[in-house]
């Protein structure tokens, strides 16, 4: 048996391979330029260039979200899950450990951008830094979760600029100063 090419399959260019596959372009209609080159038009790019495409859904064995959050010397451990809106950081409310009202509406930022307040329970562990920093890195991790449990809600809480780490941290003290910078008193005499 020699081999014959199968006739009924042959592609010899683009509009025979769209007919083949049964697909129906959406672009604009080809133009031939020649008897085999076909230019198509590509349809055009959304307005901030192409979208990235979409994530998976990131959840462990009991339907939570983990991520880290970090901010100045704080790192903070975030699990999310959906619930009544609880936020618990290192076995405590949130109310009670962070007692400052200013702290408890950074934490509660991602879920305003993203329309999810109540939605979600929270709980957090955290060491390092103080307690500004440490409510920066609950919501950097509760930014993260929401992002893993959410893929949708990415570029929302991405362009409200919560995944970017904030890097900047206390310098560290150099020898022969006071402090990072500040020289000691300069005596005359």
């Amino acid at each position: 048996m020699a081999d014959t090419p199968n006739t009924e399959n042959t592609v010899s260019d683009l509009a025979d391979l769209g007919a083949l596959t049964g697909a129906t372009s959406t672009a604009a209609p080809a133009v031939a330029a020649d008897d085999h080159d076909v230019i198509v038009a590509a349809p055009p790019l959304p307005r901030g260039g192409p979208l990235a495409p979409l994530r998976d859904k990131e959840v462990d064995a009991q339907g939570r979200a983990y991520a880290t959050g970090r901010r100045k010397d704080a790192v903070a451990r975030v699990w999310l899950k959906p619930g009544t809106g609880k936020i618990t950081v290192n076995g405590r409310d949130q109310e009670v450990y962070f007692a400052r009202p200013t702290l408890r509406l950074v934490i509660d930022q991602p879920f305003q951008i993203s329309d999810r307040a109540g939605q979600y329970d929270v709980i957090a562990t955290v060491k390092g830094g103080g307690l500004s920093g440490q409510a920066g890195a609950v919501k950097h991790g509760i930014s993260q979760a929401l992002s893993k449990f959410e893929p949708q809600l990415r570029l929302a809480v991405k362009a409200a600029g919560f995944l970017t780490r904030d890097p900047r941290v206390v310098e560290r003290k150099k020898y022969g100063r006071a402090k990072a910078r500040k020289s000691f008193q300069f005596s005359k005499r």
